[in-house]
């Protein structure tokens, strides 16, 4: 069900996720969609979508009623809200502004505040799952939003989105993502040193890995990151790299140290991630560590 106002439905970040959920968006949403990326490329192939590329993320804000943001990290988020033209600057009561990407806590709280001063709405909703299933319509969304105002984007999120989980408050969705992508690591972890000691042992991977999916130690981590990137060695680009995982990890251990915790499992987890961008390796897949973890490194 589309939204009863016709401003459109702006979205800034066209990348790996961003694009196609936008995609999807447009296709669904039933209003308009304007969009805005720094490369024209994808602006290029949305607007075969009926998506309207704006010149700037400042027309954007102007223009569209709800804005959402696929960015990679919170470096960019800041800097798109701060200045002159910035989202604090251009946004007005009654805009929505939604940060799909994995951002840290404390500055998603402090932004949310920043905005509630001038009468806009903020939300968190960090996404999961790969690029196909964002293409298929089919993430994964944490949400941390009062409850009118997950209720108001519920069904934006719906138009590319399965599971969409309503996790508290402002900053809980970050939280969720970032004990998601902790955990998703440290398994990482844990299943290249498995590959690893059976190999060296004699013990074929392919055999070992369906082996561990027939017991205890199944998950998702082993049968996808596992089976499907660790075991043949494919580590593309343009998917979920190991700068971006480290940067995922060393957020959650941000706020582990706020909260007064030590998480030695996450430490392992970014030096090993640490380890595969200093050989070069931070625009590759992430489950790359497994290379390194063979190589005895």
């Amino acid at each position: 069900m589309a939204m009863a106002e016709k401003e459109p439905i702006g979205f800034i970040g066209l990348g790996v996720m961003g694009e196609p959920m936008c995609a999807n968006l447009a296709r669904k949403c039933g209003g308009p969609v304007i969009a805005y990326d720094i490369r024209t490329e994808p602006l290029a192939r949305l607007s075969t979508e009926g998506v309207r590329a704006a010149t700037s993320a400042a027309e954007l804000a102007r223009e569209a009623g709800v804005v959402m943001l696929s960015l990679p990290s919170g470096n960019e988020l800041l800097a798109l809200a701060e200045g002159e033209e910035g989202l604090l600057a251009l946004c007005r009561p009654g805009q929505l502004v939604v940060d799909l990407g994995t951002s840290p806590v404390g500055l998603t709280r402090a932004l949310a505040e920043r905005f509630a001063r001038k009468g806009v709405d903020y939300a968190d909703a960090p996404v999961a799952r790969t690029r196909e299933a964002a293409k298929a319509g089919t993430l994964s969304i944490m949400v941390g939003a009062s409850a009118a105002v997950f209720r108001r984007l519920k069904p934006l999120f719906a138009c590319f989105a399965s599971d969409i989980t309503h996790c508290g408050e402002v900053g809980a969705g970050q939280v969720v993502k970032l004990v998601n992508n902790m955990v998703l690591f440290e398994i990482g972890v844990a299943l290249g040193e498995g590959l690893a000691l059976a190999r060296r042992a004699g013990v074929a991977g392919e055999l070992l890995f369906s082996t561990l999916a027939k017991g205890s130690a199944d998950s998702f981590a082993l049968r996808n990151h596992g089976m499907k990137a660790m075991l043949p060695g494919n580590f593309p680009e343009r998917a979920f790299s190991a700068e971006y995982a480290l940067k995922d990890v060393s957020y959650a251990l941000e706020l582990a140290e706020a909260l007064g915790l030590s998480l030695r499992g996450a430490e392992l987890a970014r030096a090993r991630l640490r380890e595969a961008i200093a050989q070069g390796r931070g625009a590759a897949y992430w489950p790359v560590i497994a290379e390194l973890i063979a190589a005895g490194d």
